[in-house]
């Protein structure tokens, strides 16, 4: 068994210790209130007991609770009593120097928690290091000065999450739709460089990913793209391919007839398609931006973005060209090819695509055989989002999420119409629903008073992400806020009026919908007597962002946490707080948003069809998934799964499994298992359990994870069932 140091560290598990220190606190006292050798050896072992049922590594801080608590049950008082003054006056040290040993610890590469703090940020190299270190810096500014004392108390508690306190002292902004279409046809500034109208396709892709690079350096959160916006300058470079070939044959003295020249241009198109798309995903693959990662970056393929012909047409091709390279992957060190992280892509499901006799279900048969063995696309119903998504015209409308499922809210503007592209997230507040529930003890009527308490101190929390961005020059960040890929603001001037009137979004987050129905009802939301409980947290949570917003102008909105570390921060700190309640805190991980439970069986369908209800009820983002098994040879069924979310829900994935061993070649699932209370990767062909021996790639929140995981999230993984 390990145990994670607080300055993160791990290191094996060593009970002798628990006996020394519980023996000092003994010796420490009159030998009338000692306890006998006896007693302290029970104690000791019922720790050990006690961290052993954890099934995860436990905290120093954990261990010296569950010593506390049975020192106490032991009628030790005295003894109990200098324990836990003597840790008080260790805490009050080390509270001066917290920050110095974690950076210390991230240098050495020993911060357990760091290194699976991101499963897309590799803790080894500088550049992530740097990034980290500053984020301890930004964290201690933030605890200390920039947050009230009551939100950095429930944070570190666990009844809400205030995210990326790591950046909060920044003036940042969390994710974001960027308007490349404005970017690209009227040019933009990178790094004081005007970039001017590309005069090719693969000019323009290789300028995208500048842009790319560039906005994941000043914000923190996903970002996403539409292929729509390059899909013009496949025109513009036909035109020039077409000059090219005729003044070539001019000079050769060569006649050709106009159908050769046609044939002979799309030849080439087809090629620079072929260049401009693969600039795309090597640059994204490859990239590493200040803050240590590749960019967090969405691609959105929807062929109903564009009327005209000509420019659909060419947007097909692209499209085709990116699946065709997807489904191909990427090579490793080893030259294997393998399933990148990066970039996200999201494909609509439409009119135009969805049926056998559609124009364009060749694109769909092979999106499904490109998910089938790399996890991507994921999926929007157009017809799902213009039915749900309805502007104040009237007017339904599909969009892409920003990054992996944050959604905005429908915006139409000054002229009348809808408006995504060029806006963004403020910030993130998320609610532990679960200890929302057990701080009530079941009693329905505390549970709705906590609950107002609890929404109360999010609102608090939100409104300091909100006043942090208020005030912000648009100096701070060029490229966002003059140069078009959200506004063309002057320098110096706020960014003010972007936060207001519903231009941009705030979230509150909420997780463990499933637990805290579990401990409310007796039941799994999915049963018919508990669903309506859980219906109406979802309102009660939605009712709170349309006071908010009537209150101030602002767009709060509803969205359902991706929880990657916190699902396990989240889960520590219940189960420290209430103990191990089975089926509710008896897990390393509580349940993402309002996904049905990792272990409950439960079909693809069935899974997809109850979890519609909710996602309509998280306007501010969210994303369903439906676990499955190897699919590239049942590509029909997966069809019929794609089939499904375009008739039911907005958004939705399927997680297939990907994974390689560079020891022996194996090309399948990498397995999870158990060893000395740790969980581990091992390869189920050679036994390899070297992580840098192999590639991993797991869905976790909505983007794909190559880098691990913590233990919390390891346990979610390795529990979850097929649904198909």
């Amino acid at each position: 068994m390990k145990i994670i140091k607080r300055n993160g560290a791990e290191e094996n598990f060593n009970e002798e210790k628990i006996l020394i220190a519980i023996t000092k606190a003994n010796e420490s006292v009159q030998e009338e209130d000692r306890m006998t050798d006896l007693q302290i050896k029970r104690i000791t072992e019922s720790v050990v007991i006690a961290c052993d049922s954890f099934g995860r590594a436990p905290s120093v801080e954990e261990i010296q609770d569950l010593v506390e608590k049975k020192i106490m049950a032991h009628g030790a008082f005295e003894v109990a009593k200098n324990y836990i003054t003597y840790r008080y006056k260790r805490s009050l040290i080390r509270k001066s120097n917290t920050t110095d040993n974690k950076i210390l610890s991230l240098i050495e590469c020993n911060n357990e928690e760091a290194k699976q703090e991101n499963s897309n940020k590799n803790p080894v190299v500088n550049s992530t290091q740097r990034d980290y270190m500053a984020g301890e810096v930004s964290k201690d500014i933030t605890n200390r000065i920039l947050l009230p004392q009551e939100i950095v108390d429930a944070h570190n508690e666990g009844i809400l999450h205030f995210h990326d306190s790591d950046y909060f002292a920044q003036h940042m902004h969390n994710c974001d739709l960027v308007n490349l279409e404005d970017m690209l046809q009227n040019g933009t500034v990178i790094t004081g460089t005007l970039i001017e109208r590309p005069h090719s396709f693969s000019t323009a892709c290789n300028i995208a990913t500048q842009i790319i690079a560039q906005v994941a350096s000043n914000q923190y959160g996903g970002q996403s793209i539409s292929l729509t916006h390059l899909a013009p300058f496949v025109q513009v470079s036909r035109e020039k391919i077409r000059r090219s070939i005729k003044a070539e044959m001019e000079t050769l003295g060569t006649e050709i007839t106009e159908e050769q020249l046609a044939e002979m241009t799309e030849n080439r198109v087809r090629d620079e398609i072929r260049r401009g798309v693969q600039t795309i995903q090597y640059q994204v693959v490859t990239l590493l931006t200040t803050n240590g990662q590749a960019p967090f970056v969405t691609v959105f393929m929807y062929l109903g973005e564009t009327d005209d012909p000509q420019t659909k047409h060419d947007l097909a091709m692209i499209i085709e060209e990116v699946l065709r390279q997807r489904h191909q992957g990427v090579k490793n060190e080893k030259g294997i090819w393998v399933t990148p992280a990066f970039p996200k892509l999201i494909y609509v499901l439409e009119e135009d695509n969805i049926h056998e006799d559609s124009k364009y279900w060749y694109l769909t048969e092979l999106a499904a055989k490109c998910t089938a063995k790399r996890m991507v696309p994921d999926y929007i119903s157009e017809k799902k989002m213009k039915e749900l998504k309805v502007d104040k015209n009237g007017n339904g409308n599909c969009y892409t999420c920003m990054g992996c499922r944050s959604f905005l809210t429908t915006y139409v503007d000054e002229n009348g119409n809808p408006k995504y592209y060029g806006r963004f997230n403020q910030g993130v507040v998320t609610i532990n629903l679960v200890d929302v529930a057990l701080s009530s003890g079941g009693d329905k009527e505390k549970f709705w008073k906590i609950f107002d308490e609890r929404l109360e101190l999010c609102y608090k929390a939100l409104l300091c992400r909100h006043e942090r961005l208020k005030g912000t020059l648009s100096d701070a960040a060029p490229i966002l806020w003059q140069y078009g890929a959200l506004a063309r603001l002057k320098k110096g001037e706020p960014i003010d009026k972007l936060l207001f009137g519903g231009y941009s979004t705030i979230s509150l987050g909420y997780a463990g919908l499933y637990e805290c129905v579990k401990y409310m009802t007796g039941k799994s939301h999915t049963d018919p007597s508990a669903t309506p409980f859980a219906l109406d947290v979802m309102e009660k949570m939605n009712e709170s962002c349309r006071k908010w917003k009537a209150k101030h102008n602002i767009d709060f909105s509803l969205y359902g946490t991706p929880l990657e570390s916190t699902t396990y921060k989240f889960a520590k700190c219940l189960q420290k707080r209430f103990g191990v309640i089975p089926g509710v805190t008896d897990k390393g991980y509580i349940t993402n948003s309002y996904h049905v439970h990792v272990t409950e069986e439960i079909d693809a369908f069935e899974k997809l069809r109850f979890e519609a209800q909710f996602q309509h009820l998280s306007p501010g983002g969210a994303i369903s998934y439906v676990e499955v098994p190897n699919m590239q040879d049942n590509i029909t069924a997966v069809l019929q799964v794609m089939k499904f979310i375009y008739e039911n829900i907005i958004y939705a994935e399927l997680n297939t499994k990907s994974d390689y061993c560079q020891e022996c070649g194996f090309d399948g699932e990498i397995q999870v298992v158990e060893e000395d209370g740790k969980l581990e990767w091992v390869c189920p062909n050679c036994g390899n359990r070297d992580q840098d021996k192999m590639n991993v790639a797991r869905r976790t929140c909505g983007y794909i994870g190559t880098q691990y995981w913590n233990q919390g999230r390891t346990q979610e993984i390795k529990e979850r069932v097929l649904h198909l």
